[in-house]
């Protein structure tokens, strides 16, 4: 089945981001930086991570803001904190 593509404008030019997917030479949870955004229909980020590998052509859906991606790590650490406290 296909997935389906990021058809509303996430992120705006200069918008601090991060992978939330494997991305070719950016592993999950790569910071970078949107430089431009590019679609009508299908919206396209070209993105420079903080690797210095620059990817363009990238899914909103393959990308997260870097506020909320610190504020989903948080929670893994304290559902797992929680599940090691419940043995």
């Amino acid at each position: 089945m296909a997935r389906k593509t990021s058809d509303t404008q996430t992120f705006k030019r200069h918008a601090k981001v991060v992978a939330a997917v494997e991305l070719p030479g950016v592993p999950v949870g790569t910071p970078g930086k949107v430089l431009y955004v590019a679609g009508l229909r299908w919206f396209r980020y070209h993105v420079r991570f903080d690797n210095d590998v620059f990817r363009s052509s990238v899914d909103g859906n393959d990308l997260v803001a870097r506020d909320e991606w610190e504020l989903q790590q948080e929670e893994a650490r304290r559902v797992a904190r929680q599940a090691v406290a419940a043995g």
